[in-house]
């Protein structure tokens, strides 16, 4: 579909399509289907750790709705923390759910660490749960099915997971990562492409970073990917404005192949803004975690995390009507 516009896509947000929880920051909602309902698996953290607590303290649940756009009624714990000496022990978050063959897996990241931010930030790896249901009960592994590789550009840390069936029978994953670098944040952030036979893995990555941008070390960042009738997209956010005239915001890419990626036909997706149903158009801090929902092939809905401006505020995730 080469002439993909999301942008004209969007619709004003009804009300109702926000999640939210008291006492709690949420983030990362991926939505599917199953029963002739929809099911929202997100982030979240508890409020006194504020918010960059994700990486500490973060656990992914689940909710339920019979639409897409909510709302939505909380339903339990998908994925804790795995506790113990596990790879994943402390903090799960960024989940990516795809429905296959009757299953439903769940990409994540996880981590462990002493408390401090940095130790947990360079400790992500990725995982994947299985479940035969989004409310579970969720398989996961004791390894990772994505770590680093110090001989590499995927040297600290790997986040972000987004996978996608392929039209061959593969599975192919984008993902971020950031390569050598001084401490405690390293080099460049890069996301990296990788396809494997199974979704389950292993994942096989390719020797080359995708999304970057010259001269700037952390260009794009949360990618979400899906497939629409003759090539793959990918929804990700602009950190710093140097993919359209737009400034920072949501972009977007398209690859024939999964292999060579560059900007869309039409790249700009969205600022960091919400334009509510009742006519409010309210600028936030960010607008992160986009992720493209598919319902009979077609792009439905677009859900994203939501930081208000304000240093205290609660965040909440939306559910975008794709008209």
């Amino acid at each position: 579909m080469p002439d993909l516009d999301l942008a004209a896509m969007l619709q004003p947000v009804p009300r109702r399509a926000r999640f939210a929880m008291d006492g709690w920051y949420v983030w990362c909602g991926a939505l599917c289907r199953a029963d002739d309902r929809y099911f929202l698996l997100f982030s979240r953290w508890p409020q006194e750790s504020e918010f960059r607590g994700w990486v500490t303290h973060s656990e992914v649940g689940w909710a339920v709705s019979d639409d897409p756009l909510g709302p939505f009624t909380f339903g339990g714990m998908a994925l804790p923390g795995a506790g113990g000496d596990a790879w994943d022990a402390h903090a799960t978050h960024n989940p990516a759910v795809m429905a296959f063959g009757g299953r439903f897996y769940l990409y994540y990241m996880g981590d462990r660490g002493n408390g401090e931010f940095w130790e947990h930030r360079n400790n992500q790896r990725i995982g994947v749960a299985v479940a035969d249901h989004p409310a579970g009960p969720w398989q996961r592994f004791d390894r990772p099915l994505v770590d680093v590789d110090k001989q590499s550009w995927v040297y600290m840390m790997c986040s972000n997971p987004t996978v996608t069936p392929t039209p061959d029978g593969r599975f192919l994953m984008i993902y971020k990562t950031t390569s050598q670098g001084p401490l405690p944040f390293g080099g460049n952030v890069y996301h990296a492409a990788a396809f494997a036979d199974d979704p389950r893995g292993p994942f096989v990555r390719l020797p080359d970073p995708i999304f970057t941008c010259e001269g700037v070390q952390f260009a794009a960042e949360d990618p979400s990917i899906f497939w629409l009738e003759d090539r793959y997209y990918v929804v990700c956010k602009d950190m710093q404005g140097c993919f359209t005239e737009h400034g920072p915001g949501l972009v977007l890419f398209e690859s024939r192949e999964g292999k060579d990626w560059a900007l869309a036909k039409h790249p700009f997706v969205s600022a960091r803004q919400i334009v509510w149903e009742d006519g409010e158009v309210l600028p936030v801090a960010l607008l992160d975690r986009p992720q493209v929902y598919l319902e009979d092939g077609r792009p439905r809905v677009l859900t994203c995390a939501v930081k208000p401006q304000g240093e205290t505020a609660l965040t909440y995730n939306i559910q975008i009507p794709l008209g």
